[in-house]
């Protein structure tokens, strides 16, 4: 029986051999519809891997609290002045609020439940020397959970000690990128670096973080290894604390001068509160909104980003993009089956004497079943091998040659070269199927 099945095989290779230019435009088809399904299943890869990296630097048990600047309320304060009940509006916007503060932060470790860790931030911008070597950076002012939060390590040095916040002490820890700059040649521990106009001490390095262009871009983020962080009393009682009105911000406010009157009033730039569990985090949201704006004074100068929806609707919809997509592509195998089925019922109409021949010297339907089944999963599955080998190099010119990420998996070549198969077995039953049912002596006659 096997050894029937082999001739069979046999002669359906014969066939493919013989009409090798038909073949290969019958199979162009499947070639184009298994490179079009493995290259989207690699983008949509692509994608799937990128939200998950964007879920590691935001964190999916975060809720991160903004402060709006200056500009962002005047742009809510007229969307009030023109809305209903814009009188009353306009009063609730005109009132004073402190801003986002440590103050803040404290209320809400203290008043809402399921919170692992509050890191707040203080950036300043400003110009790193080292040895006589520039380089402009973010100066962070942050407390101990700040690292864990954002998943930082130590790779070289110490943590902060307890003792760095309680003396507003002058040590830093730096990003990668701050040692690669500034420290080519040495060890930045115990060095010092000047930032601005203070002298820090270096007492530890982080790991590098490999952030894209993309990321930075889209998620609002910085560059954290070109940052240098300082405990928060620190960055409070060296360089900044705008929660402290001094006599030079009230001559500038007596001058009405508009294009200096636009300094950030809030004492904090960030604050990330972290959950023990995702399911805390939905319903802390409207505490928080609710407690922050009874400490502004009604004043809504913050606003309040959950991580997790963002990222999940942005999943949602990349997931419906890429399955649109495989819908298109799998159009090019359907066609590539109806071509198949075609050529393979010409083929049986060309072929119709030498069925009749084989009928008549004692092949049974199955025999004849088989050839031309074979011969249409055989174009099959060389398409199906040509398309894999298209696909998987379109993938990796894809992301050569765009910022698109794609990743192909061996999920996807398996899955396309199953289709291939399952292509030729089904569009090819029809005419195989046909071809064995007829009789010899009706074969024997067609003229």
């Amino acid at each position: 029986m096997i050894a029937g099945w082999g001739y069979n095989f046999k002669i359906a290779a014969e066939a493919i051999i013989q009409n090798k230019m038909r073949s290969m435009l019958t199979s162009l088809g499947i070639i184009f519809g298994v490179a079009s399904v493995i290259a989207m299943l690699a983008i949509g890869s692509g994608a799937e891997q990128e939200i998950l990296e964007k879920m590691k630097l935001l964190g999916t048990n975060n809720i991160i609290i903004k402060p709006y600047d200056k500009k962002k309320m005047e742009e809510i304060k007229k969307d009030e002045e023109s809305a209903e009940g814009s009188s009353e509006k306009k009063e609730a916007a005109d009132k004073f609020s402190p801003g986002l503060t440590i103050s803040d932060m404290n209320a809400i470790k203290s008043v809402v439940p399921g919170i692992s860790h509050v890191s707040p931030e203080i950036l300043q911008e400003v110009t790193a020397i080292k040895s006589g070597l520039k380089r402009e950076i973010s100066i962070v002012g942050i407390m101990q959970d700040y690292f864990e939060v954002n998943n930082f390590r130590i790779i070289e040095g110490t943590q902060f000690a307890e003792k760095s916040f309680e003396n507003s002490e002058n040590v830093c820890i730096i990003g990668s990128g701050v040692m690669k700059k500034l420290f080519p040649t040495e060890n930045p521990i115990g060095n010092t670096l000047k930032c601005g106009n203070e002298w820090m001490t270096v007492i530890g390095v982080i790991n590098e973080k490999t952030i894209s262009k993309e990321n930075i871009q889209n998620l609002g983020i910085r560059d954290y290894n070109l940052d240098v962080y300082i405990p928060i009393s620190t960055m409070l009682m060296r360089y900044n604390n705008r929660s402290n009105v001094t006599k030079s911000d009230l001559q500038r406010r007596s001058s009405r001068d508009d294009e200096t009157d636009d300094d950030n009033y809030h004492q904090l730039d960030n604050l990330t509160v972290t959950f023990s569990s995702s399911k805390d985090v939905q319903t802390s949201v409207d505490i928080i909104r609710r407690l922050l704006e009874r400490r502004h004074n009604t004043v809504k100068d913050f606003e309040i980003i959950v991580p997790e929806l963002l990222l999940e609707q942005e999943q949602s919809t990349k997931r419906i993009f890429n399955i649109v997509l495989g819908a298109i592509a799998s159009i090019s195998l359907i066609v590539g089956g109806i071509g198949i089925m075609n050529i393979m019922l010409a083929s049986v109409l060309e072929r119709t004497k030498e069925i009749g021949i084989r009928k008549a010297v004692g092949a049974k339907r199955i025999d004849i079943l088989l050839q031309f089944l074979s011969e249409a999963v055989a174009i099959s599955i060389t398409g199906g091998v040509i398309g894999i080998i298209l696909g998987v190099s379109a993938g990796f010119l894809i992301e050569g040659l765009t910022d698109i990420k794609t990743i192909v998996s061996p999920f996807s070549v398996i899955l396309s070269f199953f289709v291939s198969i399952s292509v030729g077995l089904i569009f090819g039953i029809t005419p195989a199927r046909r071809a064995s049912l007829q009789e010899p002596i009706d074969l024997l006659r067609y003229e």
